[in-house]
């Protein structure tokens, strides 16, 4: 009803939705709570969400375990964080500060384990920001993404903007099923010329140094 609501306002709907859990902190017990979601709930109401709003984004963070992580994934989650600190200075620290977290983080892995552990499992890790940058929000946005184009920019820049990570970040393991996926994926690009342009580009950011590729 909310994202009816937006359409019908605002002619655009909801850009992502995330799905958190209430989780244990310093002063939370969640089992105190009568009215918490178990696994299968969990599970049901981002199918549910999936279903009702196909073209947004969904997200789900590292307060859930690496195997509700991945069930969800099957659901309709589309995005996934690695490697969150949730304490006031976390990410300047060598080991994670745990007593300051504002909650368990209960997927601890970092984010080179995450991007292998997607792709290990046929997901394709994609850190591209090409559509805020190219102006392709709001309406604009919707309509791409709800007739099935936004594709066409999608594929190939996850593609590019992967092969960054796995130059600048990935272990040796990491880049190994990374630069298989990739070049697999290469030949899944329908069109032509986006795919030619796509290797060219993969290319330059393997052997050149040269970064910010966007369809």
């Amino acid at each position: 009803m909310h994202a009816e609501h937006l359409e019908a306002v605002h002619g655009v709907g909801p850009h992502t939705i995330s799905v958190p859990r209430l989780k244990k902190a310093d002063d939370i017990d969640p089992d105190a709570f009568d009215n918490g979601i178990d696994d299968d709930t969990f599970a049901k109401i981002t199918a549910c969400i999936r279903l009702a709003v196909p073209y947004t984004g969904i997200i789900i963070s590292t307060r859930e375990n690496e195997k509700v992580r991945g069930r969800l994934l099957n659901c309709g989650v589309s995005q996934v964080s690695g490697g969150s600190r949730t304490s006031v200075g976390g990410y300047t620290e060598e080991e994670r500060p745990h007593d300051t977290e504002q909650f368990d983080v209960s997927d601890q892995r970092s984010l080179d384990e995450v991007v292998r552990w997607l792709m290990e499992n046929g997901h394709i890790p994609s850190f591209c920001t090409a559509c805020y940058r190219e102006g392709r929000t709001g309406d604009r946005f919707m309509s791409l993404c709800k007739s099935g184009q936004i594709l066409n920019c999608c594929h190939p820049n996850a593609l590019m903007t992967l092969t960054e990570y796995l130059v600048d970040y990935a272990s040796d393991a990491t880049k190994e099923v990374g630069f298989r996926m990739v070049e697999e994926e290469l030949n899944r690009i329908p069109k032509e010329k986006v795919r030619d342009i796509a290797k060219q580009n993969i290319e330059d950011i393997k052997n050149s140094n040269r970064r910010d590729f966007r369809f």
